[in-house]
């Protein structure tokens, strides 16, 4: 039997507080392009091992850091100085069964395949890559050849999800990925990809302060600048009265936002390109800002201040034996199960604690924290176990989602 515990938890929904805080780094944001890109590494070199020897070996490659380069900034069209550098780390297989694996050579053309496909201004072959990947220790390399089945947890980790997002979070998320879609970048090439969303609600007030480079090869001048940002914050706007309004008309509606946006607050007239936001590439990390794996948003896409998270970082760690990665993602797929399944919950949080050695479908303890409705807990006790248990039962068949890359992690 699995140690499951089901509590009440009498506290306020998140967007029943007076003040709610959320954060979304976005597509060209060095934390977000290193998470994304040691995320690509991960499943590419799952998928490596399985085509090789039919199942997953030890690896994490969770360990990454873009450092920024130097660009010459120029209304116009400004060019890079110095090119960036991406540091891949941690431990991976290289060697088995007598093949070699060239896990460096795909470390380095999984990357430049992301940034190709994501980045319009980055040229992939003008970074630097450093790969500082070692081989992993005996013992947690041992628990990849114990045996077919259910691997043992190679670390003792707490993960919490949550389910449902409030509304301030859905609004920030969809944000920022209205403004990295691909029809808007054809609408407005100019807008960088380094987009950074800050939501502050008070009360029913929302207010969205985003960051957002122009691309200076699209900028001419000063005026020109200034001309497009007054459009592209009119384009936010709208899209956040659209949000806020269609929020409304849903059934389960529990709030009425009031959104107000800041676009590039740091901009002062009359002071050239030292008082405008521009990049040459899209992306601040050409010369003003490093990335790190495990600072951008947490595993469903945002930073939600007012809410419980992990401290770990999912991305690129092993999806068959790292509770690190799984359990993070899996908490919040059962939170979204017994929210979406059992009745009279409006909020819930999953809990999920494993023991290195342990068989990941068999953690420590499993806890939901059930803000009710109406009625107790106590009702809907069995109901959300047995959710529990069949997402544990089927923890295999989630893992392989993530090794298919199906799960996004920022």
């Amino acid at each position: 039997m699995r140690n499951i515990v089901i509590e009440e938890l009498k506290a306020p929904e998140v967007y029943r507080q007076r003040v709610e805080v959320v954060e979304r780094k976005g597509l060209g944001h060095p934390d977000y392009i290193c998470d994304a890109i040691m995320e690509q590494i991960s499943v590419n070199l799952s998928q490596k091992y399985l085509e090789t020897f039919g199942s997953i070996l030890h690896y994490n490659i969770d360990k990454g850091m873009l450092v920024a380069g130097e660009v010459e900034g120029k209304l116009g069209g400004g060019r890079v100085v110095s090119p960036m550098k991406l540091i891949i780390g941690d431990r991976a297989t290289f060697e088995a069964q007598g093949i070699e694996i060239d896990v460096p050579g795909l470390a380095v053309g999984t990357s430049q395949q992301w940034l190709q496909d994501n980045l319009r201004f980055v040229d992939p072959e003008n970074l630097i890559y450093q790969i500082e990947l070692k081989r992993g220790s005996a013992e947690h390399t041992d628990i990849f050849s114990r045996g077919e089945g259910i691997l043992g947890a190679n670390d003792t980790s707490a993960a919490v999800g949550y389910a449902p997002l409030s509304p301030t979070e859905k609004l920030v998320f969809e944000c920022e990925r209205y403004m990295n879609s691909r029809k808007f970048k054809k609408e407005y090439p100019e807008s960088g990809e380094d987009v950074k969303v800050m939501g502050l609600r008070h009360r029913e007030d929302m207010h969205l302060t985003v960051a957002m480079p122009l691309v200076d090869r699209f900028v001419e001048s000063e005026e020109a600048y200034f001309k497009k940002k007054i459009e592209l914050h009119n384009r936010i706007e709208e899209f956040t009265a659209g949000f806020a309004e269609k929020a409304r008309a849903e059934p389960e509606s529990c709030m009425c936002l009031k959104p107000t946006v800041s676009l590039n607050t740091l901009d002062v007239p009359g002071r050239g390109l030292q008082g405008i936001y521009t990049t040459v590439t899209g992306t601040s990390a050409e010369d003003a800002d490093g990335g790190q794996v495990g600072r951008g948003n947490r595993v469903n896409g945002i930073i939600p201040l007012n809410r419980p998270v992990s401290s770990e970082a999912a991305a690129g760690k092993n999806p068959v034996s790292h509770t690190g990665k799984i359990y993070n993602l899996l908490s919040h797929r059962i939170a979204a199960q017994i929210y979406s399944k059992v009745p009279d919950i409006s909020e819930v949080y999953v809990w999920l604690l494993s023991e290195i050695g342990t068989p990941i479908d068999q953690p420590q303890i499993a806890t939901a924290q059930l803000i009710m409705k109406k009625g107790s807990a106590s009702e809907v006790e069995k109901e959300v176990a047995e959710v529990i248990e069949k997402e544990l039962e089927n923890i295999q068949a989630f893992s392989m989602e993530l090794v298919a890359g199906k799960c996004p992690v920022c």
